[in-house]
């Protein structure tokens, strides 16, 4: 019971932080592309990444990686909201938008995770 506890906190959490995020980024662009999501989904998983070596290298207990991975970045990146506004940006015949954006999303999602797990490698490397 105390790991749902864990995770339904650290969900709350990051879906108020992917508010506030998404909110900051889509009022500072032109409101056609989704960039909110785009960054909110890339941040998370360069963090996702990162953490992950992080995790794989210190005794973390199960709770606080429930509360971080599961939880926290569970929330905050935003799957359901990308597909939405993909099948919205295709229901309006923005179909060059919606394939930039599952390609930047994931291409460059799937990078970030490999660059913030090295990344925390090698930093890891260093204080050892």
């Amino acid at each position: 019971m105390n790991k749902i506890l864990f995770i339904a906190v650290g969900g709350a959490l990051g879906s108020i932080l992917r508010y506030f995020m998404s909110g900051f980024f889509y009022k500072y662009s032109d409101g056609v592309f989704p960039w909110g999501t785009l960054m909110v989904n890339l941040i998370g998983s360069f963090t996702i990444g990162f953490l992950w070596a992080v995790f794989e290298n210190l005794v973390v207990s199960i709770n606080l990686r429930s509360f971080i991975l599961v939880g926290f970045l569970g929330a905050f990146t935003t799957f359901s909201t990308f597909t939405l506004e993909n099948f919205t940006l295709i229901r309006e015949s923005e179909i060059k938008l919606a394939v930039l954006n599952v390609t930047l999303s994931n291409i460059l999602g799937i990078c970030l995770v490999f660059i913030g797990y090295f990344l925390a490698k090698g930093i890891l490397v260093v204080f050892k």
